[in-house]
């Protein structure tokens, strides 16, 4: 069964700089870049929000809510089948769990709900 693999994640200090992977595992053979991939996260109490997607028809990037915007970039290499979520001047308020997750549509959504393909979580703990 295909599965997705975040990692990458990790503790930095507020103005640091992580790099998130999504792999996919579990079946040799399968690409990604059929898929539309997003990026969610998840912080204590609160729901799971969408924090950016790529297409695969085009590569057209998206981000959700003005907080990442300019900080956060996210990406595909078609090649080593992975997308990559680049987070630069992070701040404590971007700690959480954050998941990719992949949907074989063509329309970027922030919806979990759109999404079929969910990996495990990668934890990022941002400190003041």
């Amino acid at each position: 069964q295909v599965q997705l693999e975040e990692s990458g994640g990790g503790s930095v200090q507020a103005g640091g700089s992580l790099r998130l992977s999504c792999a996919a595992s579990g079946f040799s053979g399968f690409s990604l870049d059929s898929y539309v991939i997003s990026w969610f996260r998840q912080a204590p109490g609160k729901e799971r929000e969408g924090v950016s997607c790529i297409r695969n028809s085009d590569g057209n990037t998206y981000y959700y809510g003005n907080s990442v915007k300019g900080r956060f970039t996210i990406s595909r290499d078609n090649a080593k089948n992975t997308v990559y979520l680049q987070m630069n001047n992070l701040k404590p308020e971007d700690t959480a769990i954050y998941y990719c997750a992949g949907d074989q549509g063509i329309v970027c959504s922030n919806f979990p709900l759109e999404y079929d393909l969910w990996g495990q979580g990668t934890q990022v703990t941002v400190s003041s």
